[in-house]
């Protein structure tokens, strides 16, 4: 009996934490301008559980709270009551991953002016700058088939997808997934900048400096490292909460 109210009370624990955790994520998107008003989704998995967590549909990202974040299941069905629907171009993408890679546990998608030129571009992600050099081996391309609404496409999205970590929807955006939501947000940051830099850099006459096989080689083995480490994803997170939060104070923090 004592056993099993101690469970009961760490999942509760842990729900906490992770709608938290989500609902600053979204604030951190909507704060470094890679929201689309109140578009897009990002998700995070509920332990033991075959659902997810993610934005009510008709919010700004700034108004999103622990409290009012819905819980879906994997097939995109509401569980428990809500004053707003779930956003349904959400439903393929996040729950086909969150059904499949259980390695995820939170996902994120955006497309914001350098994703989306990015994914215009027939040859996708360069990886010869600081950034895109740290994403070698973990894109994944998608061919586009209009808004993702309907479930015929998951299995597809799922086998573009693979074993990677960025899903670039081609003609969209992105969708970054990784085992949590400091690793994921990081990810997030990196791809973003990586398509930054490239957009930039397309806008000067002459070509573009290329990295060495063996450069490249140990820039992705240095990523791999970060990304394992749970301590780094997490200071860089806490970091930007709490540069959020200095002047943007919410109540429940």
């Amino acid at each position: 009996m004592t056993t099993q109210v101690l469970e009961q009370t760490t999942l509760s624990d842990t729900e906490r934490k992770l709608r938290v955790d989500l609902a600053n994520f979204y604030h951190l998107v909507e704060h470094f301008g890679w929201s689309e008003m109140i578009f897009n989704h990002i998700s995070v998995r509920l332990p033991g559980r075959e659902a997810y967590l993610v934005n009510p549909f008709g919010l700004n990202y700034s108004e999103i709270t622990p409290d009012n974040l819905l819980t879906v299941d994997v097939n995109g069905e509401l569980i428990g009551e809500a004053p707003y629907p779930a956003n349904p171009a959400g439903f393929a993408l996040h729950g086909v991953i969150h059904m499949n890679r259980h390695d995820v546990g939170c996902v994120a998608h955006t497309h914001t002016n350098a994703v989306s030129a990015v994914a215009m571009k027939e040859a996708g992600f360069d990886h010869n700058n600081f950034y895109g050099a740290q994403l070698q081996g973990r894109v994944a391309y998608h061919d586009f088939e209009g808004i993702t609404l309907f479930a015929d496409e998951r299995p597809r999205m799922l086998a573009s997808l693979g074993d990677k970590h960025v899903l670039v929807l081609r003609n969209h955006g992105i969708a970054v997934c990784e085992r949590d939501i400091a690793t994921t947000f990081m990810l997030l940051w990196i791809t973003q900048r990586a398509a930054e830099i490239q957009c930039m850099a397309g806008q000067i006459p002459g070509p573009d400096r290329q990295i060495g096989e063996a450069v490249a080689e140990r820039c992705r083995t240095s990523a791999a490292k970060l990304t394992e480490s749970d301590r780094f994803a997490q200071l860089l997170f806490d970091s930007q909460v709490r540069a959020l939060r200095a002047h943007k104070p919410v109540e429940w923090m």
